[in-house]
């Protein structure tokens, strides 16, 4: 009986060291070799990165992060160009294709972002709810997100929206409703014809869209001067 009891408290003892011990995180897988991120595309097509502009000639590019004028206020591209996964490419050149008849076209600002630009801007960024948090990496890193805008396809110029790209204030999440009719229609109307299309608008940023399949991405840390 004393044995038994023994046994008990042990089996007791043992469960609880199991369940009080730590978990130990997940590892962060990142492709930085251009090899890995070239067997890849052997294994699915759809793993190309393939650059946005010549898929898409007509579509406008503001690539901020090669220039200063940006909330880092550096240039942090060596290149002007913009890609997205092959998926991601097509579902854009359904939206210009619908929006062109419109009178309308897309602007792009980012597309596929290196890994270790996104820590960058981790570490600098004043407000954290803005950027993605490196420990899990961002929907730009695995090439299925685009920051963009609708432009006049006679005058180049933007439509109205409720902030500028990039702007940290409450008035840039999607669902904010203290802006004027016009920019709220724009914005809508973005919205709407993006998600139609299966790119999804972020949260807290207007001009943000997340491929429905991002999941099956990886993170990619491949600099555009090697694509």
């Amino acid at each position: 009986m004393k044995l038994n009891l023994l046994m008990f408290f042990l089996l007791i003892s043992v469960s609880g060291f199991a369940q009080n011990k730590p978990i130990a995180a997940k590892k962060l897988v990142v492709v930085n070799a251009y090899t890995q991120y070239q067997a890849s595309i052997k294994s699915n097509p759809n793993n190309e990165l393939v650059e946005i502009k010549k898929a898409i000639p007509n579509i406008a590019l503001d690539i901020r992060y090669a220039t200063k004028n940006n909330f880092m206020q550096q240039v942090m591209y060596k290149q002007a160009r913009a890609f997205a996964r092959k998926p991601v490419v097509a579902a854009l050149k359904k939206i210009q294709k619908e929006l062109n008849k419109k009178g309308y076209g897309l602007k792009i600002f980012d597309g596929y972002r290196p890994y270790a630009i996104t820590v960058e801007f981790y570490k600098k960024a004043s407000d954290k709810n803005f950027v993605a948090n490196p420990a899990k990496g961002s929907k730009h890193n695995r090439g299925c997100a685009v920051d963009l805008t609708l432009i006049n396809l006679k005058t180049g110029k933007e439509l109205v929206m409720p902030t500028p790209y990039d702007s940290f204030s409450a008035a840039a999440a999607a669902k904010y409703e203290n802006v004027s009719a016009e920019a709220k229609k724009n914005r809508d109307f973005l919205i709407s014809i993006m998600a139609k299309y299966g790119m999804n608008v972020l949260e807290n940023e207007w001009w943000h869209y997340d491929f429905s399949d991002w999941r099956s991405y990886d993170l990619m840390d491949i600099p555009f001067e090697k694509l």
